[in-house]
C-alpha cells in the first residue's frame, strides 16, 4: 500500500516507517528536517514539510492509500503543538482527495481510557508536565472521531524501545492486571495490522504488554 506517514523521525512513527518498509509498502513521510531521518529506502519518500501548513499536507497526501498519524509534542515546549491542529489538516486533506482511513497514535489515559493508565501517571505526572500535551491529544481524538472517515485510534501505555514481540493485549479496556508498558515497536506493529483490516475499525483502543 501506499502510506502517508507523520511524525516519522522518532519514537513509534519511526517504527511504523521502520516496520512498514520491511513489509513491501511504499512510505511517503513529511518531516520538518530531513537530516533527522537518518535512514533511505526505494520505496521511502521524503517531503519537507510542516504538518501545520495546510496545503503542504494535502499535497503529501496525493495518491497516498492511508495516512498514519504519530505526532507528538515536547512536555513544556512552546511552540504550536502539532497533535490536533495536524490532525485536523491531515482530515480535510483526506476528505478533499478521497483518502478514506487514518491510524493514529495517541496515548493510554486520553478520553473513555482514562483511569487505566495508572495513579502516578494520571493524577501526578500528566497533571504536572503532560497537562498541555493532553489535551491536544484529547482534541486531536474528537477530529478524528468526527471526521466520519474510517479511523483506528491506538492508546498505548508507558513507551519503552524493547523489541517487538507481535503479542500484546488490545482492547477498549484492559482488565485485571495491566503491565503499564508496550514497545514502541510493538505499537507500530498494532498499527500496521490495521491498514486492511476491519476488526477496530472506528474504535480507540488500549495497549500493553
Amino acid at each position: 500500500m501506499k502510506l502517508a506517514l507523520f511524525g516519522a523521525t522518532r519514537g513509534v512513527g519511526k517504527q511504523i516507517l521502520l516496520q512498514a518498509i520491511e513489509r513491501g509498502h511504499s512510505v511517503r513521510a513529511l518531516v520538518r528536517d530531513p537530516s533527522k531521518l537518518d535512514v533511505s529506502f526505494a520505496n521511502l519518500e521524503v517531503v519537507q514539510g510542516d504538518v501545520l501548513n495546510a496545503n503542504q499536507v494535502t499535497a503529501m497526501l496525493q495518491g497516498q492509500d492511508v495516512a498514519l498519524v504519530a505526532l507528538g509534542g515536547k512536555p513544556g515546549q512552546k511552540e504550536a503543538r502539532p497533535c490536533a491542529a495536524g490532525t485536523k489538516n491531515i482530515l480535510q486533506g483526506m476528505k478533499q482527495l478521497g483518502v478514506k482511513r487514518i491510524i493514529t497514535v495517541t496515548s493510554l489515559g486520553i478520553g473513555d481510557s482514562r483511569g487505566q493508565a495508572g495513579f502516578f501517571f494520571e493524577k501526578i505526572l500528566v497533571p504536572l508536565l503532560l497537562k498541555a500535551e493532553f489535551a491536544d491529544k484529547e482534541l486531536q481524538e474528537k477530529y478524528i472521531r468526527d471526521s466520519q472517515l474510517e479511523y483506528v485510534i491506538a492508546r498505548p501505555a508507558g513507551l519503552t524501545d524493547k523489541p517487538a514481540k507481535g503479542t500484546y493485549r488490545v482492547g477498549k479496556t484492559l482488565e485485571g492486571s495491566v503491565t503499564k508498558t508496550i514497545s514502541r515497536a510493538d505499537v507500530a506493529h498494532f498499527c500496521l495490522e490495521q491498514l486492511g483490516n476491519t476488526k477496530f475499525l472506528n474504535n480507540a483502543l488500549s495497549l500493553s504488554d
